[in-house]
């Protein structure tokens, strides 16, 4: 699992994101908000003039989450719905007057241009669900999404191969 401890080493560049799902917080009080994203592991050297990826479904889910405000427009682009692709993520620390201190967060989006999400959170995990795949797109269709995640659960019999 990834955690905030790690966010400077992350990177979302292209990482598709397939759904998004709001639910309440374990305390009661701070919303969850996850990401079904397509997280490329790793950029392959080009092989022919073209790049693969290495990439594996997982789930970003920011903590404690308020001040919600998502704007994607498919209208700008001129183009069929399909999963949306981001750009960056980037945060800032923000102290409130009674020294409480979270993050604001941005998600920029790159694909359907000129659409954002952004909120505050305290913090994120991420968790990977499946095993790598080698693509030359920077996203996993369905059935290689469904292939990556079954094939985690019979290689030792749980998710993740965790025992």
């Amino acid at each position: 699992m990834t955690t905030m401890n790690d966010f400077e080493k992350m990177n979302w560049h292209d990482n598709a994101i397939h759904a998004f799902r709001i639910r309440e917080g374990e305390d009661g009080y701070g919303g969850e908000l996850d990401f079904d994203i397509d997280y490329i592991l790793e950029w392959l050297s080009p092989e022919n003039n073209s790049f693969s990826f290495r990439l594996t479904p997982a789930t970003l889910t920011f903590h404690g989450v308020s001040d919600l405000v998502i704007s994607v427009n498919y209208a700008k682009a001129i183009a069929c719905v399909q999963p949306m692709t981001i750009h960056e993520i980037h945060k800032e620390i923000e102290t409130l007057p009674n020294g409480y201190s979270s993050f604001n967060w941005n998600v920029e989006i790159n694909w359907p241009p000129q659409s954002f999400i952004s909120f505050s959170s305290s913090g994120f995990t991420q968790v990977l669900h499946g095993q790598p795949i080698v693509s030359g797109a920077q996203y996993l269709t369905h059935s290689e999404r469904q292939a990556a995640i079954h094939l985690t659960h019979h290689s030792s019999g749980t998710p993740n191969g965790v025992p």
